[in-house]
Protein backbone atom coordinates (compact mmCIF):
# COMPACT_ATOMS: atom_id res chain seq x y z
CA UNK A 1 0.00 0.00 0.00
CA UNK A 2 1.27 3.34 -1.04
CA UNK A 3 1.38 5.72 2.10
CA UNK A 4 1.19 9.05 0.37
CA UNK A 5 -0.59 10.27 -2.82
CA UNK A 6 0.20 13.05 -5.08
CA UNK A 7 -3.40 14.17 -5.23
CA UNK A 8 -3.76 14.04 -1.21
CA UNK A 9 -5.66 12.04 1.40
CA UNK A 10 -9.03 11.55 -1.18
CA UNK A 11 -6.57 11.15 -4.56
CA UNK A 12 -7.52 11.69 -8.01
CA UNK A 13 -11.34 12.60 -8.45
CA UNK A 14 -13.31 14.21 -11.09
CA UNK A 15 -13.19 17.29 -8.85
CA UNK A 16 -10.21 17.92 -10.84
CA UNK A 17 -11.71 18.20 -13.97
CA UNK A 18 -12.42 21.76 -16.31
CA UNK A 19 -14.04 21.89 -19.23
CA UNK A 20 -13.36 19.13 -21.55
CA UNK A 21 -15.62 20.32 -24.44
CA UNK A 22 -13.67 20.14 -27.84
CA UNK A 23 -11.95 16.47 -26.48
CA UNK A 24 -12.99 13.66 -28.05
CA UNK A 25 -12.31 10.03 -26.12
CA UNK A 26 -12.87 6.40 -27.24
CA UNK A 27 -13.70 3.57 -25.20
CA UNK A 28 -13.70 0.23 -25.63
CA UNK A 29 -16.24 -1.99 -23.75
CA UNK A 30 -18.12 0.99 -22.64
CA UNK A 31 -22.02 0.14 -22.69
CA UNK A 32 -21.56 -1.14 -18.86
CA UNK A 33 -19.26 -1.23 -15.62
CA UNK A 34 -16.54 1.35 -15.55
CA UNK A 35 -16.35 1.86 -19.89
CA UNK A 36 -20.13 2.93 -19.26
CA UNK A 37 -19.26 5.40 -16.06
CA UNK A 38 -16.23 6.82 -17.85
CA UNK A 39 -18.31 7.58 -20.49
CA UNK A 40 -20.92 9.62 -18.01
CA UNK A 41 -18.11 11.42 -16.55
CA UNK A 42 -16.51 13.15 -19.70
CA UNK A 43 -20.50 13.93 -21.30
CA UNK A 44 -20.85 15.53 -18.01
CA UNK A 45 -17.90 17.61 -19.08
CA UNK A 46 -18.56 18.67 -22.82
CA UNK A 47 -16.61 15.78 -24.43
CA UNK A 48 -17.54 14.04 -27.15
CA UNK A 49 -17.32 10.02 -26.38
CA UNK A 50 -16.97 7.21 -28.63
CA UNK A 51 -17.88 3.52 -28.01
CA UNK A 52 -16.23 0.51 -29.27
CA UNK A 53 -18.24 -2.07 -28.11
CA UNK A 54 -19.90 -5.60 -29.92
CA UNK A 55 -22.95 -5.41 -28.39
CA UNK A 56 -25.19 -3.09 -30.32
CA UNK A 57 -28.73 -3.81 -28.38
CA UNK A 58 -26.46 -3.04 -24.83
CA UNK A 59 -24.80 -0.01 -26.85
CA UNK A 60 -28.31 1.42 -27.74
CA UNK A 61 -29.66 1.53 -24.56
CA UNK A 62 -26.29 2.70 -23.65
CA UNK A 63 -26.53 5.47 -25.65
CA UNK A 64 -30.15 6.51 -24.50
CA UNK A 65 -29.45 6.18 -20.49
CA UNK A 66 -26.76 8.49 -21.51
CA UNK A 67 -28.76 10.93 -23.50
CA UNK A 68 -31.61 10.56 -21.10
CA UNK A 69 -29.27 11.98 -18.37
CA UNK A 70 -27.37 14.29 -19.85
CA UNK A 71 -30.05 15.97 -23.26
CA UNK A 72 -30.46 15.10 -26.62
CA UNK A 73 -27.69 17.13 -27.59
CA UNK A 74 -24.90 14.48 -25.81
CA UNK A 75 -22.30 14.22 -27.98
CA UNK A 76 -22.16 9.84 -27.71
CA UNK A 77 -22.03 7.89 -30.52
CA UNK A 78 -21.30 3.70 -30.89
CA UNK A 79 -19.33 1.98 -33.36
CA UNK A 80 -19.65 -2.14 -33.78
CA UNK A 81 -16.49 -3.95 -32.88
CA UNK A 82 -15.64 -7.18 -31.58
CA UNK A 83 -11.92 -7.63 -30.04
CA UNK A 84 -11.82 -11.30 -30.36
CA UNK A 85 -12.07 -11.43 -34.55
CA UNK A 86 -9.70 -9.19 -36.07
CA UNK A 87 -11.44 -8.51 -38.85
CA UNK A 88 -14.00 -6.37 -36.72
CA UNK A 89 -11.25 -4.65 -34.72
CA UNK A 90 -9.29 -3.81 -38.59
CA UNK A 91 -12.95 -2.70 -40.12
CA UNK A 92 -13.81 -0.66 -36.71
CA UNK A 93 -10.80 0.87 -36.68
CA UNK A 94 -11.22 1.93 -40.45
CA UNK A 95 -14.50 3.17 -39.84
CA UNK A 96 -13.28 5.20 -36.65
CA UNK A 97 -10.49 7.05 -39.35
CA UNK A 98 -13.61 7.51 -41.55
CA UNK A 99 -15.60 9.09 -39.06
CA UNK A 100 -13.55 10.43 -36.28
CA UNK A 101 -11.22 13.46 -37.65
CA UNK A 102 -10.09 14.29 -33.89
CA UNK A 103 -8.56 11.10 -30.76
CA UNK A 104 -7.79 12.50 -27.60
CA UNK A 105 -7.43 9.58 -25.88
CA UNK A 106 -8.49 5.49 -27.03
CA UNK A 107 -9.16 3.65 -23.63
CA UNK A 108 -8.57 0.20 -23.86
CA UNK A 109 -11.21 -0.79 -21.56
CA UNK A 110 -12.59 -3.92 -22.48
CA UNK A 111 -11.78 -7.07 -21.12
CA UNK A 112 -12.82 -10.66 -21.02
CA UNK A 113 -11.65 -12.53 -17.42
CA UNK A 114 -11.49 -16.02 -15.81
CA UNK A 115 -12.66 -18.13 -18.63
CA UNK A 116 -13.15 -21.53 -16.92
CA UNK A 117 -12.09 -23.74 -19.52
CA UNK A 118 -9.91 -23.04 -22.95
CA UNK A 119 -11.69 -21.27 -25.25
CA UNK A 120 -10.58 -19.47 -28.65
CA UNK A 121 -10.77 -16.46 -30.85
CA UNK A 122 -11.89 -16.15 -34.62
CA UNK A 123 -8.44 -16.45 -35.35
CA UNK A 124 -7.51 -19.13 -33.46
CA UNK A 125 -6.24 -17.34 -30.29
CA UNK A 126 -6.67 -18.20 -26.51
CA UNK A 127 -9.65 -15.99 -26.08
CA UNK A 128 -8.40 -14.00 -23.03
CA UNK A 129 -4.88 -13.28 -24.65
CA UNK A 130 -6.76 -12.84 -27.88
CA UNK A 131 -9.27 -10.71 -26.82
CA UNK A 132 -7.58 -8.42 -23.84
CA UNK A 133 -4.19 -8.45 -25.85
CA UNK A 134 -3.91 -9.20 -29.40
CA UNK A 135 -7.69 -6.66 -30.35
CA UNK A 136 -6.20 -3.85 -28.44
CA UNK A 137 -2.68 -4.46 -29.84
CA UNK A 138 -3.74 -3.97 -33.29
CA UNK A 139 -6.77 -1.28 -32.63
CA UNK A 140 -4.20 0.70 -31.35
CA UNK A 141 -1.55 0.18 -33.94
CA UNK A 142 -4.44 1.60 -36.97
CA UNK A 143 -5.55 4.68 -34.64
CA UNK A 144 -1.63 5.54 -33.55
CA UNK A 145 -1.18 8.25 -36.19
CA UNK A 146 -4.91 9.82 -35.48
CA UNK A 147 -3.67 10.11 -31.98
CA UNK A 148 -0.36 10.53 -32.34
CA UNK A 149 -1.54 14.20 -34.59
CA UNK A 150 -3.75 15.18 -31.96
CA UNK A 151 -0.39 14.55 -29.29
CA UNK A 152 -3.33 12.40 -27.66
CA UNK A 153 -3.00 9.63 -25.15
CA UNK A 154 -3.66 5.16 -25.08
CA UNK A 155 -4.64 4.40 -21.92
CA UNK A 156 -4.66 0.42 -20.92
CA UNK A 157 -7.12 -0.41 -18.30
CA UNK A 158 -5.00 -3.57 -16.88
CA UNK A 159 -5.82 -5.38 -13.48
CA UNK A 160 -3.86 -6.29 -10.28
CA UNK A 161 -4.68 -9.91 -11.96
CA UNK A 162 -1.22 -9.46 -13.81
CA UNK A 163 0.22 -10.73 -10.43
CA UNK A 164 -1.84 -13.92 -10.16
CA UNK A 165 0.05 -15.70 -12.28
CA UNK A 166 3.71 -17.30 -14.04
CA UNK A 167 4.87 -13.69 -14.13
CA UNK A 168 5.88 -13.83 -17.21
CA UNK A 169 4.73 -15.22 -20.78
CA UNK A 170 4.20 -18.40 -21.68
CA UNK A 171 5.75 -18.33 -25.09
CA UNK A 172 6.45 -22.01 -25.66
CA UNK A 173 2.88 -22.59 -25.02
CA UNK A 174 0.66 -19.26 -25.83
CA UNK A 175 -2.24 -20.84 -26.20
CA UNK A 176 -1.70 -23.07 -22.97
CA UNK A 177 -2.98 -26.01 -24.22
CA UNK A 178 -0.92 -28.40 -21.92
CA UNK A 179 -1.82 -26.51 -18.55
CA UNK A 180 -4.80 -24.16 -19.19
CA UNK A 181 -5.82 -22.38 -16.08
CA UNK A 182 -8.62 -19.59 -15.51
CA UNK A 183 -6.63 -17.46 -13.60
CA UNK A 184 -3.15 -18.17 -15.17
CA UNK A 185 -4.18 -17.13 -18.57
CA UNK A 186 -6.39 -14.13 -17.67
CA UNK A 187 -2.95 -13.16 -15.32
CA UNK A 188 -0.88 -13.61 -18.89
CA UNK A 189 -3.39 -11.42 -20.76
CA UNK A 190 -3.57 -8.37 -18.63
CA UNK A 191 0.71 -8.66 -18.02
CA UNK A 192 0.59 -8.87 -21.99
CA UNK A 193 -1.75 -5.50 -22.16
CA UNK A 194 0.43 -4.32 -19.88
CA UNK A 195 3.92 -5.24 -21.30
CA UNK A 196 2.36 -3.33 -24.86
CA UNK A 197 1.88 -0.21 -23.12
CA UNK A 198 5.53 -0.14 -21.97
CA UNK A 199 7.11 -1.24 -24.74
CA UNK A 200 5.03 1.19 -26.14
CA UNK A 201 6.51 4.22 -24.12
CA UNK A 202 9.72 3.01 -25.28
CA UNK A 203 9.43 2.77 -29.05
CA UNK A 204 7.55 6.28 -28.54
CA UNK A 205 10.23 7.81 -26.64
CA UNK A 206 12.83 6.52 -29.65
CA UNK A 207 10.79 7.89 -32.48
CA UNK A 208 10.05 11.64 -31.19
CA UNK A 209 6.54 10.89 -31.42
CA UNK A 210 3.89 12.75 -29.10
CA UNK A 211 1.92 9.69 -28.09
CA UNK A 212 1.13 9.17 -24.14
CA UNK A 213 0.87 5.68 -22.68
CA UNK A 214 -1.14 5.13 -19.26
CA UNK A 215 -1.60 1.62 -17.72
CA UNK A 216 -4.22 2.20 -14.74
CA UNK A 217 -6.00 -0.71 -12.92
CA UNK A 218 -9.94 -0.37 -11.44
CA UNK A 219 -9.56 -1.96 -8.59
CA UNK A 220 -11.91 -4.27 -7.36
CA UNK A 221 -15.16 -2.50 -9.09
CA UNK A 222 -18.75 -3.50 -8.97
CA UNK A 223 -18.97 -4.32 -12.55
CA UNK A 224 -20.06 -7.28 -15.00
CA UNK A 225 -17.04 -8.71 -15.84
CA UNK A 226 -16.72 -11.68 -13.88
CA UNK A 227 -20.79 -12.28 -14.63
CA UNK A 228 -19.94 -12.12 -18.45
CA UNK A 229 -16.78 -14.84 -18.74
CA UNK A 230 -16.19 -16.48 -15.34
CA UNK A 231 -17.15 -19.88 -13.81
CA UNK A 232 -20.12 -20.19 -11.77
CA UNK A 233 -17.84 -20.84 -8.34
CA UNK A 234 -16.08 -17.62 -9.76
CA UNK A 235 -19.48 -15.45 -10.26
CA UNK A 236 -20.83 -16.94 -6.64
CA UNK A 237 -17.61 -15.61 -4.87
CA UNK A 238 -17.48 -12.36 -6.76
CA UNK A 239 -21.32 -11.95 -5.67
CA UNK A 240 -20.53 -12.44 -2.34
CA UNK A 241 -17.67 -9.74 -2.49
CA UNK A 242 -19.45 -7.41 -3.63
CA UNK A 243 -21.84 -7.12 -0.76
CA UNK A 244 -18.60 -6.15 1.56
CA UNK A 245 -16.30 -2.83 1.55
CA UNK A 246 -13.44 -5.27 -0.62
CA UNK A 247 -15.89 -3.78 -3.76
CA UNK A 248 -15.77 -0.64 -4.74
CA UNK A 249 -18.30 1.34 -7.23
CA UNK A 250 -18.00 0.98 -11.00
CA UNK A 251 -17.82 4.77 -10.81
CA UNK A 252 -14.87 4.71 -8.43
CA UNK A 253 -13.19 2.35 -10.71
CA UNK A 254 -13.41 4.45 -13.55
CA UNK A 255 -11.23 6.79 -11.94
CA UNK A 256 -7.76 5.93 -12.84
CA UNK A 257 -8.64 5.42 -16.53
CA UNK A 258 -10.38 9.18 -16.32
CA UNK A 259 -7.09 10.71 -14.65
CA UNK A 260 -4.93 9.51 -17.23
CA UNK A 261 -6.88 10.09 -20.07
CA UNK A 262 -6.61 13.88 -18.73
CA UNK A 263 -4.33 14.66 -16.36
CA UNK A 264 -1.16 16.45 -16.97
CA UNK A 265 2.01 15.55 -15.06
CA UNK A 266 1.48 11.66 -15.04
CA UNK A 267 4.96 9.79 -15.05
CA UNK A 268 4.20 7.04 -17.73
CA UNK A 269 6.41 3.91 -16.42
CA UNK A 270 3.69 3.77 -13.83
CA UNK A 271 0.32 1.62 -12.83
CA UNK A 272 -2.01 3.91 -11.44
CA UNK A 273 -5.44 2.95 -9.55
CA UNK A 274 -6.53 2.72 -5.98
CA UNK A 275 -4.12 2.96 -3.35
CA UNK A 276 -6.02 1.42 -0.20
CA UNK A 277 -6.77 -2.01 1.62
CA UNK A 278 -4.73 -3.82 -1.18
CA UNK A 279 -4.82 -1.42 -3.49
CA UNK A 280 -8.21 -2.88 -4.57
CA UNK A 281 -10.43 0.01 -3.19
CA UNK A 282 -9.11 3.79 -2.04
CA UNK A 283 -7.82 6.89 -3.32
CA UNK A 284 -6.79 6.59 -6.73
CA UNK A 285 -2.80 7.58 -7.19
CA UNK A 286 0.24 5.47 -8.11
CA UNK A 287 0.23 2.10 -6.66
CA UNK A 288 2.85 -0.73 -7.08
CA UNK A 289 4.39 -1.64 -10.32
CA UNK A 290 6.45 -5.25 -10.20
CA UNK A 291 9.54 -4.71 -12.22
CA UNK A 292 8.39 -7.97 -14.13
CA UNK A 293 5.56 -6.34 -15.97
CA UNK A 294 8.81 -4.09 -17.70
CA UNK A 295 11.31 -6.88 -18.27
CA UNK A 296 12.59 -5.52 -21.48
CA UNK A 297 13.69 -8.84 -23.20
CA UNK A 298 10.03 -10.20 -22.51
CA UNK A 299 8.49 -7.29 -24.10
CA UNK A 300 10.77 -7.10 -26.99
CA UNK A 301 9.74 -10.77 -27.92
CA UNK A 302 5.89 -10.46 -26.92
CA UNK A 303 5.68 -7.61 -29.51
CA UNK A 304 7.41 -9.14 -32.23
CA UNK A 305 5.83 -11.91 -31.35
CA UNK A 306 1.61 -9.63 -31.51
CA UNK A 307 2.91 -8.65 -34.70
CA UNK A 308 3.48 -12.01 -36.22
CA UNK A 309 0.25 -13.36 -35.05
CA UNK A 310 -2.00 -10.32 -36.03
CA UNK A 311 -0.25 -9.96 -39.47
CA UNK A 312 -0.38 -6.33 -38.43
CA UNK A 313 3.16 -4.53 -38.39
CA UNK A 314 3.29 -1.44 -36.45
CA UNK A 315 4.59 2.06 -38.51
CA UNK A 316 6.86 3.18 -35.28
Amino acid sequence: MTTENQFGPQGWTPDRLGSLAGKTYLITGANSGTGFQASRIFLSKGAKVVMLNRNPTKSAAAIASLKEEFGAAADVTFIRMDLSDLASVREAATTVLADVPHIDALICNAAIAQVPTQKFTTDGFESQLGTNHYGHFVLCGMLFDRINAAQGRIVVVASLGYKMGIKTIQFDDINWDKNYNANSVYSQSKLAQMMFAYELQDKVQATGKAVEVYVCHPGASATSLIETSGSTATKLIYRLMMKTPLVQSAEKGAYPEIMCATEDGLAQRALYGPTGRMEWTGPVGTGTLEPYAYDKAVMTKLWALSEDATGFEWSL
